[in-house]
């Protein structure tokens, strides 16, 4: 086992990596920027060392700053978590060069799946089906328009690289397709510094439904089911459940079976995600992300693993991962994404001081949260607060918790999205079951 974790991380999944390590006996490193001075991670942390800065490019998405951190705290073991650095290949290959390990993915596989064109000729190879869409990466509108009007209209630009919903626009006609070209273009070259782009048909009443997998480094590879994530905005999620009812138990095991397929074929290792989209009783292959996911708790209170601890001790090089027959799940997950957003103004960001933070809490009440009464919410960072998770012996109970608690959460300072996910719950289609991508749409504000 590790006898030091950096975290290169901030927020509520600093918090939620740390309290891991603490239930592991390991002691934490954070790194933090100068806006993150004060924050609860960095206070929680057994260590923390300043990056210096505010922008991500010189502090969490500085790999030299970031791993000299952790050489000069003597971590032999570096947690990337979500987002910033967790899905970029040079940041493994740099944490192997100072003698520490990362714990993720090699960065072999995570270049196989990371670039969407790539992954999805791997996928095809395999015989698990792909959306229909371009082969490959499309350099110029010019070659775009006979590629839309071969799988038809509406159609999904998207940027090769990246993921967490940026770089992707609808268009529904060759008019579309040029603005939604440029502007994907130009918000994939800013996001990732590459402009590289695909063609995908946008697929009629879509779910957006993932798969969870864990790989070890002996041979074993087993998927914990899935994740159902079609209340979305701006292909953002933020409301995630399990089990998913769009799925039959005949196309839940055939799904679980492509996603380990997918991550055996790619040499895959810790814990990833392989999303697809299911339309009409059919699933095909979206992307894979390559690290742990936001939504990871709904798993967790559903199978009774932990994923984080998987994820440490799969790095430490230990044989945790249990046979797939042995791998159950009991009730109903449910988390909503508590972002500092105003939902009643487009969802606009709504930096600012929380100056009140009441916490819900009862049985089966979870909150990964990374903010407290005081907290600066900055305009410098992601806008989430935290993770509101309830399970409930059936779906019906799950939502009635999900309400009662998101009813006792309070929240001063900043707009949340606590409003939208409470209209959310009770909109007609979530209660039955029966929506798609397009619900978060319908909801209107009481």
């Amino acid at each position: 086992m590790f006898n030091r974790i950096l975290v290169a991380n901030r927020g509520e999944i600093a918090v939620r990596i740390m309290r891991a390590c603490r239930e592991l006996s390991i002691p934490t490193v954070a790194v933090y920027s100068d806006p993150d001075a004060d924050a609860p991670f960095v206070r929680y942390a057994h260590e923390s060392i300043p990056l210096g800065g505010a922008k991500l490019s010189e502090t969490y998405l500085n790999i030299r700053k970031v791993v000299d951190a952790a050489v000069k705290a003597a971590a032999d073991a570096i947690h990337p978590g979500y987002g910033l650095l967790s899905e970029n290949p040079a940041f493994p290959e740099a944490c192997k060069e100072a003698g520490i390990v990362f714990i993720g993915p090699p960065p072999a596989a995570m270049r196989a799946m990371g670039g969407k064109a790539p992954a999805r000729e791997l996928v095809r190879s395999l015989g698990v089906p792909v959306t229909p869409g371009s082969e490959g990466i499309v350099p110029r509108l010019e070659d775009g328009l006979p590629i839309a009007e071969r799988i038809g209209y509406p159609v999904l630009v998207k940027a090769t690289a990246g993921g967490g919903g940026i770089g992707m626009k609808i268009a529904r006609d060759p008019e579309e397709l040029k603005a939604a070209f440029d502007a994907t273009r130009r918000m994939a070259v800013a996001s990732f510094g590459d402009g590289r782009l695909l063609l995908e048909k946008y697929l009629d009443d879509p779910r957006h439904v993932e798969i969870q997998v864990a790989a070890d480094g002996h041979g074993r590879t087993v998927h914990l089911f899935e994740r159902e994530c079609s209340v979305q905005r701006r292909f953002q999620k933020l409301i995630e459940e399990t089990p998913s009812m769009a799925l039959t138990e005949e196309l839940r095991e055939e799904m679980g079976r492509a996603a380990v397929r997918i991550a055996e074929a790619a040499g895959y290792r810790n814990l990833g995600t392989v999303e697809f989209m299911v339309s009409r009783g059919h699933f095909y292959f979206m992307e894979m992300n390559t690290r742990l996911q936001v939504e990871h708790p709904v798993t967790e209170v559903t199978t009774g693993l932990d994923l984080v601890h998987t994820q440490i001790r799969i790095a430490a090089g230990e044989e945790h991962l249990p046979e797939q027959a042995s791998i159950t799940r009991r009730g109903h997950g449910i988390e909503c994404r508590i972002n500092a957003e105003d939902p009643a103004k487009n969802f606009m960001p709504n930096p600012g001081t929380i100056t009140r933070w009441d916490e819900p809490g009862g049985p089966h009440v979870r909150l990964d949260s990374g903010v407290a009464a005081g907290s600066v919410v900055s305009f410098h960072y992601d806008p989430l607060l935290a993770k509101l998770i309830v399970w409930g012996g059936d779906r019906p109970l799950a939502i009635r918790r999900m309400q009662r608690a998101l009813a006792e959460f309070k929240v001063e300072g900043v707009k949340t999205t606590i409003p939208f996910h409470r209209a959310a719950l009770a909109h007609p289609a979530f209660v039955s079951g029966n929506y798609n991508t397009e619900i978060a749409a319908s909801v209107k504000l009481a």
